[in-house]
């Protein structure tokens, strides 16, 4: 799937985002989390790819298999508008 630059700079954002799991980005964008990570190496500086993925490695928001079952899930105000997601 072709990229926009907008859909790119909105994967890097909702991916250092700590409560929207990778699932949510490959829902939206059909992007796993492989490509994800490959994405996030290409778009930033060596050291703040390391810094990210230090902060998301293994962090439960950004897995939902990690997630308790009945946690409250928080969604930014501006997700619906820029991405018109009927899921979340």
């Amino acid at each position: 799937m072709q990229q926009t630059s907008e859909d790119r700079d909105r994967i890097v954002e909702m991916a250092w985002e700590d409560r929207t799991p990778f699932d949510a980005i490959f829902r939206q964008f059909g992007l796993p989390e492989k490509e994800v990570i490959q994405l996030m190496r290409r778009e930033l500086k060596a050291s703040a790819f390391r810094r990210w993925r230090k902060r998301v490695q293994n962090r439960a928001t950004k897995h939902e298999k990690l997630l308790p079952k009945k946690e409250h899930r928080f969604k930014c105000s501006r997700q619906k508008p820029i991405s018109h997601n009927q899921i979340t």
